[in-house]
């Protein structure tokens, strides 16, 4: 488009740049582009490459504990599967976070109703081995309106459900109360603490999961499972009840992580960047295979797929495993501090942390001026059966803070309904992702991938776009 110099001084006395001015018209995604990204959604739907690369990660890696030995055994992993997959670039950040470890658990009633209660610590507990009368908690808030030091002795059992739902919204109840309520059965002076789970299966499989203390002494806190929830409340209900909770864990000294990233290199415009991601640790009782070796695999398989392909990308697509998102996105702190001068270089991030189930709709956050552009890369992925929710969702986890901070972003909401089941308990294995719904995944984010960094013109990253993390 052209504008004349009259034009372009008016502009400036109004106090527009002339690259907001014209950066309408200029962002769009070429004809050759949107046929190279149909081809690319194609190519994935048949592939089998995030499925080799989660296979590999969670059979000769395993459970990877943020510290642990399968934490130093998933770095190297990682940097060596980048360049098995061709990637130009691979490098690391260093991300140093407190060392916490769980060596053994245990859970019973006492008395009259003896029998073993399933329980494992949450993320963050201190070791210690203590008994009490259960006091019951059916709400959050009667908990944290309690005296200070009116449970002394006591064992408090906060017992709320968390509803299953296709979105998830659900883990905002039973996060919550994972988090809050620790420190405030301490601040009322219980001994002990227990919870349903922040999950929604019926399996003797208790749900981990990072806790934190204030400026509370810490105690020992626990998740029971569903089926050992219930019976406690019925214990409760018929009585005093006193049960016993021992817990060998607890923070141990500082620790050295990586996030491990790579890199296909942008053919004209390298140093603007397509960032996705996933993150590489897990919890220690399964083998993180949906949480989150699915995301770190299907992001992983993005540039593979592209390089096969023999597609260049004008901006350089960078993938991202980020190093202990579990215990408090570390990880992504690091990577988003390191890029806070660079916002407007990443045309797009986008994540892969709320399990490989059906993708059922897609948004995020860009400026208005690249909506156009946006929904051309809809277009490609509706034959996916995804819908277009524009402007709606998040980037998930580490890439949220980078879209807190500005960048554009693309939100993919994954079918969550069975996500909670396995959530942060053993049973997160690889025999629960579906591969059809892995390929799926994996042809959306290419896709979407491929059109952000070959757009004509940028999607408007920048601190005025910035949208809180949901």
């Amino acid at each position: 488009m052209r504008v004349s110099h009259l034009s372009a001084a008016l502009l400036v006395a109004l106090g527009l740049s002339w690259s907001s001015a014209t950066l309408a018209s200029e962002t769009r995604i070429p004809d050759s582009v949107v046929k190279d990204a149909t081809a690319l959604r194609d190519r994935a739907l048949q592939d089998n490459t995030s499925w080799k690369i989660v296979e590999s990660l969670t059979s000769e890696v395993g459970p990877r504990l943020a510290g642990s030995e399968g934490d130093a055994r998933a770095v190297a992993w990682a940097k060596a599967k980048f360049k098995a997959l061709g990637y130009d670039k691979v490098w690391t950040q260093d991300v140093t976070f407190p060392k916490w470890e769980r060596r053994s658990e245990h859970g019973e009633v006492l008395g009259r109703s003896s029998q073993e209660l399933k329980l494992t610590a949450l993320g963050g507990s201190p070791g210690g081995t203590v008994q009490g009368e259960v006091v019951r908690f059916d709400d959050l808030k009667a908990l944290q309106a309690v005296k200070p030091g009116s449970l002394k002795g006591k064992i408090v059992f906060v017992d709320i459900l968390m509803p299953r739902a296709r979105d998830g919204h659900g883990y905002g109840i039973g996060s919550t109360v994972r988090r809050a309520g620790p420190p405030a059965a301490a601040r009322a002076g219980a001994v002990g603490y227990v919870m349903r789970p922040a999950g929604t299966d019926w399996h003797r499989n208790p749900h981990t999961g990072m806790t934190r203390f204030d400026d509370q002494t810490p105690i020992p806190s626990a998740s029971l499972t569903n089926n050992d929830a219930d019976q406690l409340a019925r214990l409760v209900a018929l009585g005093k009840t006193e049960i016993k909770v021992a817990l060998d864990c607890g923070f141990n000294g500082m620790y050295t992580s990586q996030n491990v990233i790579g890199e296909i290199t942008g053919t004209t415009k390298p140093d603007e960047i397509v960032a996705l991601g996933g993150h590489l640790d897990s919890w220690d009782l399964g083998t993180g295979a949906i949480d989150d070796g699915g995301g770190v695999a299907l992001t992983m398989a993005v540039g593979h797929l592209i390089k096969q392909m023999k597609i260049k990308p004008v901006r350089t697509i960078r993938v991202v495993a980020f190093a202990n998102e579990e215990q408090g996105l570390f990880g992504g702190r690091v990577y988003t501090e390191s890029q806070q001068k660079d916002i407007r270089k990443h045309q797009m991030v986008m994540e892969s942390d709320s399990g490989p189930g059906m993708i059922y709709a897609f948004g995020g956050n860009w400026a208005p001026e690249a909506g156009a552009a946006v929904k051309q890369m809809y277009d490609v992925i509706a034959p996916l059966g995804i819908a277009y929710e524009p402007l709606k969702g998040s980037a998930e986890s580490e890439m949220g803070l980078m879209q807190a901070r500005g960048a554009a972003s693309a939100a993919f909401s994954h079918d969550a309904s069975l996500y909670f089941d396995l959530h942060h308990t053993p049973d997160d294995t690889l025999d629960k992702i579906d591969p059809k719904a892995l390929k799926q995944n994996t042809a959306a984010y290419a896709a979407v991938a491929l059109m952000a960094a070959n757009a004509e013109g940028s999607l408007g990253s920048g601190p005025e776009i910035a949208k809180p993390e949901r």
